[in-house]
């Protein structure tokens, strides 16, 4: 197999872009949900509980424990974590001596830190998925920094034993994530899935649209479908494909990951995810694939190489074959061709899949462990090679405990992989449950399930909040991104989570009471609290009561739908539903009755701090150079900045010398006078810093 070096150097870089941006995006809202005067303040989640240092940060892991010894409160404890997260992210992207050990520690453990007090703002699959990807990022990094130059034998020195097996838990966190993400659709007997007809709504009733949502929408239907068997295919026929011994099998998955992916990121503001996803990918590249071979690829000289190259090339057909027919089989596909059409139907039933995922959910298991074992026999080959004797024993250190690491991991992770098939978690060795259970507020291994159901069948539920000065005359407050006027085109916001719109479209999706946060913002508008306008509206001129408070505000449900091609200037039309929240005042019955019945009733305000520490100081004059910009000018601002500086890296980085053009132009001697030379040269001395020579092709 070929090597892995660019591809973890890619991962590596990728992480790092995703820390950035969850990092920037987060530092932006963190006032007006998380400060003394935000919607759910975080300083309220860290309460002493009398236990010893370690144990209380055992229990809840997260370095905000430390902000009273800096003069700050909890609120300037996050936002110090999210600079510094971003500063570190955009170093390691930038520079290729921060690509080390410790600084992906230090990332994830801010980010953990974060979650920890994020309460339902930060509970997203995405977050849990990047705390799992930044874990094994830190396995990945390198713990020294390889040298910049090359052997005698042309191979980039550092290449250790080990480094391919955390590397390998990144492609089976990617199928566990595609997977799971597939057979869940199924799971839960969603009729829009099991229809085909998932994708006629999904679009529209989606979290935060882009304007090409619209024009998806207006696709049509047989079209909408196929996509959904095309999604079917790729999320659960081709992730075994990831594990497959034909190189060209895996490269073929990750092209089908990478265009349902990018097809993702078109049509929604699913802020970092599908790029995380298409981060993760880069487990089933290899460094041939991504250097690219210039000469022509040689025929096999000797017959077993030649048998060999024929039966991968049998077996990638079979399997094409195999995809194709099943697809054809369970999806009932047939070309109409007076229509210009393709008809498909879901031909098996709930039972049948049933039964299915009972039998392969298992097998997949051991798919991945068989895999697993692969990549350690062949570390432990590569141990072999390494010569001398001090740096033969460094390398088997490094390699018991990376590869005690990964098998750990590994068995950790297939506790929240078996969730989908209750039978199979069941049978699971207890051994599993346990040491997932030591570890599970590390957040090490999450279970994966995206878009189980489809909501907003009959029309997309929207909160719409309304304030008045008497009562009767009522204004909308509109916010920058969730959908609201009519007139109003989607936005482009990723990759920005804006996480208050985000819970607006959950709290839509049943009564208020479900979502006890909205109570505590409907306070803080009352009370006019700016941080929480800059939530809604950056730009505070735009928020229609930025003079004076409203004196009632209340909420109505609507039914919005996308406009038809023809409707002149509107995106969306909608329907007025019900009464979503009460019309309520500051010392209303109601108001207090319900923060009370939620806990939100603020009974301890927030100690009195001294505004002369320095750090609190520079933190308010940070937040208040970035706060006129809005967070998706400002991500995009540093991909800008990213960009630029890799430019100029480019442009004045060094040059090639004369002498090695020279070197790169001459052309190659005859094979016999290369092997005289190497039978006349003595073998050189390949140390744990070094890889094997190159065999001769």
């Amino acid at each position: 197999m070929a090597g892995s070096r660019l591809p973890r150097q890619l991962f590596l870089q990728g992480v790092a872009a995703v820390f950035m941006f969850a990092f920037a995006s987060l530092y932006t809202q963190i006032p007006g949900l998380y400060g003394p005067e935000g919607i759910l303040p975080a300083r309220r989640t860290l309460r002493p509980q009398g236990k010893g240092r370690w144990p209380q940060l055992w229990e809840t892991p997260t370095l905000l424990w430390e902000t009273p010894l800096l003069g700050l409160d909890t609120a300037q404890g996050l936002e110090l974590l999210s600079l510094l997260g971003t500063l570190l992210a955009l170093g390691a992207l930038l520079l290729h001596q921060l690509r080390h050990f410790l600084v992906y520690l230090l990332l994830w453990a801010a980010y953990l830190s974060a979650y920890q007090v994020g309460q339902v703002f930060l509970y997203f699959q995405w977050d849990s998925l990047l705390l799992e990807t930044g874990f094994l990022a830190l396995l990945v990094a390198p713990l020294r920094l390889p040298p910049r130059h090359k052997h005698a034998q042309g191979r980039l020195a550092g290449v250790l034993p080990h480094e391919d097996l955390p590397f390998w838990l990144v492609r089976w966190l990617l199928f566990r994530l595609m997977f799971a993400s597939g057979v869940v659709k199924l799971t839960s007997r969603c009729p829009a899935w099991w229809g085909l007809t998932a994708l006629t709504y999904h679009f529209e009733t989606q979290c935060l649209p882009t304007p090409a949502s619209w024009f998806a929408h207006h696709l049509p239907v047989w079209l909408h479908k196929l996509s959904v068997v095309a999604t079917f295919l790729i999320e659960i026929a081709v992730p075994p494909l990831f594990f497959a011994p034909v190189r060209r099998l895996r490269l073929a998955a990750f092209y089908s990951q990478v265009l349902l992916q990018v097809l993702i990121i078109i049509t929604g503001n699913y802020n970092f995810f599908n790029l995380l996803t298409l981060v993760l990918t880069t487990a089933l590249l290899d460094d041939a694939h991504l250097v690219g071979n210039s000469r022509r690829k040689k025929t096999p000289s000797s017959w077993p190489k030649a048998l060999l190259a024929l039966l991968a090339l049998l077996l990638e057909l079979a399997v094409y074959g195999l995809l194709a027919s099943g697809v054809v089989y369970c999806f009932g596909l047939e070309v109409d061709w007076e229509q210009h059409s393709v008809h498909s139907k879901t031909t098996f039933t709930f039972h049948q899949f049933s039964q299915w995922l009972k039998m392969v959910t298992l097998p997949t298991m051991w798919l991945g462990a068989a895999s697993l074992a692969w990549e350690l026999l062949t570390a432990l080959w590569r141990w072999t090679q390494v010569r001398g004797w001090l740096q033969k024993f460094c390398a088997a250190v490094q390699l018991s405990v990376f590869g005690t690491a990964t098998v750990a991991l590994f068995t950790i992770s297939l506790v929240p992989y078996s969730y989908m098939e209750p039978s199979t978690h069941g049978r699971l060795w207890t051994g599993a449950h346990r040491l997932f259970g030591t570890v599970e507020h590390l957040q090490l291994a999450h279970s994966y399930g995206l878009f189980r159901r489809m909501t907003g069948l009959g029309g997309r539920p929207e909160v719409v909040l309304e304030g008045s000065y008497d009562g009767h005359h009522w204004t909308e407050i509109e916010f920058m991104y969730k959908p609201g006027n009519v007139s109003r085109a989607p936005p482009i916001v990723a990759p920005h989570q804006p996480r208050l719109d985000w819970q607006m479209w959950f709290a839509a999706l049943g009564p208020h009471t479900h979502s006890p946060w909205f109570t505590s913002l409907v306070l803080r508008l009352l009370q006019g609290k700016e941080p929480v306008i800059r939530l809604i509206q950056n730009h505070t001129p735009r928020y229609p009561f930025h003079k004076q408070p409203p004196t009632y505000v209340r909420a109505q449900r609507y039914k919005y739908r996308f406009s038809k091609p023809g409707e002149q200037g509107q995106w969306w039309r909608r329907q007025w539903v019900e009464e979503f929240f009460p019309s309520v005042s500051l010392g209303d019955p109601t108001l207090d009755m319900l923060l009370g019945q939620f806990g939100l009733q603020d009974k301890s305000p927030p100690r009195a701090r001294s505004s002369s520490s320095t750090l609190a100081q520079a933190l308010r004059w940070m937040r208040k150079q970035l706060s006129p910009l809005e967070a998706p000018a400002l991500l995009w601002g540093l991909l800008g900045t990213v960009v630029a500086i890799r430019v100029m890296q480019a442009l004045l980085g060094p040059q090639s010398s004369p002498r090695a053009k020279e070197e790169k132009h001459r052309p190659a001697p005859p094979e016999d006078s290369v092997a005289a030379s190497k039978q006349a040269s003595p073998a050189p001395d390949v140390s744990s810093g070094s890889q094997t020579p190159r065999r001769k092709k």
